[in-house]
């Protein structure tokens, strides 16, 4: 398997399906699948019914519709370069015996 070129933190812009043009933070990343969490992207709804908890201060879960980021496939999101702020590809070099992340658009370093 592949290493990923996205990781936690960066910021990416979805670039097909539903929300294609938004842009946000990665907020998880799953590489088995080979998916990614962003922020504020692929809002998903969750229903859940109010459930009693049995505990020492007797709280209730409350009940509702929640909403939270669902993956979306990392071949949809591109990595946002660091100078110009447009999309970009990601390029991975060695540097002084290390891995480093460049921006093909601006050979810029980003990490």
């Amino acid at each position: 398997m592949a290493r990923l070129r996205i990781r936690k933190d960066d910021m990416v812009r979805v670039i097909s399906g539903r929300d294609r043009g938004k842009t946000g933070r990665v907020v998880r990343v799953d590489p088995k699948t080979q998916r990614v969490w962003v922020e504020g992207v692929n809002i998903q709804k969750k229903h859940l019914k109010p459930r009693t908890l049995r505990d020492v201060q007797r709280q209730q879960q409350v009940g509702g519709v929640l909403e939270r980021e669902g993956p979306v496939h990392i071949s949809n999101v591109m990595l946002i370069d660091p100078k110009s702020g447009q999309p970009t590809r990601v390029g991975v070099v060695r540097r002084d015996g290390r891995r480093v992340r460049i921006a093909k658009r601006s050979g810029a370093e980003i990490d």
